[in-house]
């Protein structure tokens, strides 16, 4: 199973204080390697059908620094979309459903986290988070986001930790009237119709949101 990939750049990454103050978060590097080449190297692992970028805050040094590589961009220079409008915009370059989507602002130690959700999907799901729990969790503040239950579905818990990938039907975007939209809009809705389900990666996972994460990372990394 391949389907296609939308990899979120185009925050402004406030919370990395001073480091964003020359580049965006994406090109921040861990291990010396930017944060979203550690993404790209995992989709193309997991053999992901076409790759697409979103770009708003310094979207043209992340533009270059990929001029290389076989991604597409959807541009959000005129209006920060947030994911869920993000994501819509990109549908015509995705062109697929079911799609992947990956923020690029985490690192990952473990079994290819990409596979591991495509080998979870099924027909009956509207959308499939990929969850770690809090004991593999590094660098992330958070008090939880979802709990599991016995049938696969996620419901809003302080418990398990969303890595920021996920794979969704696209169909749910055409349901929101709003232009800008987190994706917690879609899945709110998704969960009403008993259609939003969780896998758990058994790897650990490191939220690289701030500066002192990245020490944080490269250790768990062991670079």
């Amino acid at each position: 199973m391949s389907l296609p990939i939308l990899f979120f750049a185009a925050g402004l990454g406030t919370r990395m204080g001073t480091l964003t103050a020359q580049r965006p978060k994406p090109l921040i590097k861990v291990g010396g390697k930017a944060l979203i080449d550690h993404a790209l190297q995992i989709a193309e692992v997991a053999q992901v059908g076409t790759k697409v970028v979103n770009l708003h805050y310094k979207g043209d040094m992340i533009r270059q620094h990929l001029k290389d590589q076989d991604v597409l961009f959807s541009d959000e220079s005129d209006m920060l979309l947030e994911t869920g409008g993000g994501l819509r915009l990109a549908l015509p370059l995705l062109e697929g459903n079911p799609v992947l989507t990956m923020n690029t602002d985490a690192v990952w130690n473990g079994p290819n986290p990409i596979r591991r959700l495509l080998d979870s999907w099924r027909p009956e799901m509207e959308a499939l988070l990929l969850i770690v729990e809090k004991q593999n969790v590094t660098g992330h503040f958070g008090k939880g986001d979802f709990r599991r239950d016995a049938q696969g579905r996620l419901h809003r818990a302080p418990e398990a930790i969303y890595t920021g990938l996920q794979i969704i039907r696209t169909d749910v975007l055409s349901e929101i009237t709003e232009t800008a939209f987190s994706m917690n809009m879609a899945w709110n809705i998704i969960a009403a119709r008993r259609g939003l389900y969780g896998s758990t990666y058994e790897g650990r996972w490191c939220d690289v949101g701030q500066p002192s994460s990245i020490p944080l990372a490269e250790a768990m990394l062991d670079v």
